[in-house]
């Protein structure tokens, strides 16, 4: 996956774990609508891998 997209869900991650939940969902949203169907299957691999991301300080 292209780095920006993993940059966007870091991102997103770090939004929600702080309660921002719209923003944390338009920056995903945006970068799962720049991916490639190859990315697709690597943006669900890595949100599965980092799911703690999403509700743990880290």
């Amino acid at each position: 996956m292209r780095p920006s997209i993993r940059c966007a869900l870091e991102r997103s991650a770090e939004l929600t774990r702080s309660n921002q939940f719209v923003d944390a969902v338009a920056i995903a949203e945006a970068a799962f609508n720049q991916a490639t169907d190859n990315e697709l299957s690597e943006i669900r691999q890595w949100l599965s891998d980092h799911a703690d991301d999403f509700v743990k300080e880290g």
